[in-house]
């Protein structure tokens, strides 16, 4: 596999697209997936452009003291690397925007969501495209562009070419390395182990404390460790809140922090006005397996020989990899889960922009797969009408398994085949 530098990023054509008709772009994910990288790739190549980095404290000085007149003071595109650090800085690029609306005057890049920046979302709202960095995705490390999305939505019939299985062993690697780069150059567990300590610390101290004035920093590594042990999961407040041992008002907005720097992804709930048995909990997951792996002290032994952790992981691996895709992918769906109070469920549910077409993921940590695995993707079906195009039990067999009109198992593999 390539070095974390050399590997290309599928988001970069619709950031380059996004710099062609918008004055600001935004790369923003979690910290250490590689954003200040594909800036700098971007700005010394296809989009010429001044490199800033906010991580250059003679730079923060100057900025956080006048950013108008700094913002005054640039000529010609700039990249501006880490702009949570100054949430003043959008003010003066708006003021700047709305003199000259020129495209691809900012890329900007940041480690926190940048609609849970202070007045972010209104100070730039029509004149800001964001992008979404995530951990490199299977695709990515293997030097390719997965379309797996894009193909679920196709009108036409799908193709399921040969691909040579994976060996179990090596399906449990993907997991505990997850995708941030540096990681993946480090084979040793004991250096992974090291490398994640030293990043949820400093994702602590530093990410949550630009974005926020939050006092209990220290409840904040347990509270991640209790939604890690919820992966998967649907999120009950009332019991997280009891386990956390704070009151739900502070827990929530720890939560929302833990969102706002991409530790954690919530899932909200696929329901319509017809569904009144469906229930409204988000579902909670982690940005990155090797993480999850990490903050639940789970081995390649433990993945070997318990299904229980192997399940959390492997629906989680499969999540994130969707998630990653939906980046990149011409459709964008929305992305939902579905559960009713009698228990039936599908993990992913993808609904095209306007609710046209749905497709519906369930995912399996086994080799074979049940009629009663299918039970949930039925429901949906049945729920959903016409509206309903295809289904999915994405699982770790070798085979692709036809289960009606418009079911499949399918192995994991093809979510990043060519």
């Amino acid at each position: 596999m390539s070095t974390p530098s050399q590997h290309r990023r599928n988001i970069t054509p619709a950031v380059l697209e996004a710099l062609a008709d918008t004055p600001v772009v935004v790369i923003h994910g979690a910290r250490q997936t590689g954003k200040s990288t594909l800036a700098q790739q971007i700005a010394d190549g296809p989009y010429p452009a001044t490199y800033l980095s906010l991580d250059d404290l003679t730079l923060l000085g100057t900025v956080t003291n006048d950013p108008a007149g700094f913002v005054a003071g640039l000529t010609g595109p700039v990249v501006i690397d880490e702009i949570q650090r100054v949430p003043e800085l959008l003010l003066a690029i708006k003021a700047s925007v709305d003199r000259d609306r020129r495209p691809g005057r900012f890329l900007l890049t940041g480690s926190a969501h940048v609609l849970a920046l202070p007045r972010l979302a209104d100070s730039l709202a029509g004149r800001m495209e964001v992008q979404t960095l995530w951990p490199l995705s299977q695709g990515e490390l293997r030097g390719q562009s997965e379309n797996f999305i894009d193909a679920l939505f196709a009108d036409e019939g799908l193709t399921f070419p040969g691909l040579t299985p994976i060996a179990p062993q090596s399906l449990i690697n993907m997991i505990l390395q997850g995708g941030f780069p540096e990681v993946t150059t480090r084979t040793s567990p004991m250096r992974r182990k090291a490398w994640f300590n030293a990043y949820v610390t400093a994702v602590i101290e530093r990410e949550v404390r630009d974005l926020s004035n939050v006092a209990g920093l220290t409840e904040l590594p347990r509270l991640l460790g209790l939604l890690a042990a919820r992966a998967g999961s649907l999120l009950n407040y009332a019991d997280l809140a009891r386990d956390a041992g704070m009151n739900q008002v502070t827990l929530k907005r720890y939560v929302a922090l833990l969102n706002a720097v991409f530790l954690t992804i919530n899932v909200r709930p696929w329901f319509t006005n017809r569904a009144k048995r469906l229930m409204k909990s988000e579902k909670v997951y982690m940005v990155d397996t090797g993480l999850l792996a990490h903050l639940l002290n789970i081995s390649g032994d433990d993945l070997s020989h318990d299904p229980h952790a192997k399940g959390a992981l492997f629906e989680n691996f499969v999540a994130v990899e969707i998630m990653k895709q939906r980046t990149w992918s011409t459709i964008m769906p929305d992305i939902y889960h579905y559960r009713d109070y009698a228990g039936s469920e599908v993990d992913l549910v993808l609904e095209a922009p306007g609710g046209r077409k749905v497709v519906g993921i369930e995912v399996k940590a086994s080799a074979t797969l049940r009629k009663k695995d299918l039970k949930g993707m039925m429901d949906l079906r049945r729920l959903l009408g016409k509206k309903f195009h295809r289904g999915f039990v994405v699982y770790t067999g070798d085979t692709v398994v036809p289960f009606g009109e418009n079911i499949y198992g399918v192995p994991v593999q093809y979510l990043w085949a060519k």
